[in-house]
């Protein structure tokens, strides 16, 4: 057994396997574990996915919310153990891949389409 096949072995015990089909232009809740002191709680974080990087463990979701009239992105591993949960609330309805002319819009401009020919 050769280096890549002993790293691609460890890295699929890894992998999380209750993952929804997440797709871009989706609306999701991922719940992220943040630590205070010696505690854990799960902290709901909502917003729209713009990216999808990667592949296997390293698959990475870009999801953006506004929070104060202020754009707010955060990029989560999908396999982490910091990430609780994940639940799609809404499907989009886009045509790109990347959603980043998003940044740009404002307000009601940043509206996307729902789409329901696929099962939440």
């Amino acid at each position: 057994m050769n280096a890549q096949e002993l790293i691609r072995s460890i890295e699929t015990e890894q992998l999380k396997t209750n993952l929804p089909d997440i797709y871009i232009g989706d609306t999701v809740k991922v719940g992220v574990k943040i630590k205070e002191g010696d505690k854990y709680r799960v902290q709901p974080y909502e917003g729209v996915v713009i990216a999808r990087r990667n592949g296997g463990i390293n698959e990475t979701i870009t999801v953006r919310r506004v929070f104060q009239g202020v754009g707010v992105e955060r990029v989560f591993l999908l396999h982490s153990p910091r990430i609780d949960s994940i639940k799609v609330l809404r499907r989009g309805k886009v045509r790109r891949a990347k959603l980043y002319y998003l940044r740009n819009r404002v307000g009601k401009a940043t509206r996307i389409k729902q789409r329901f020919d696929r099962a939440l």
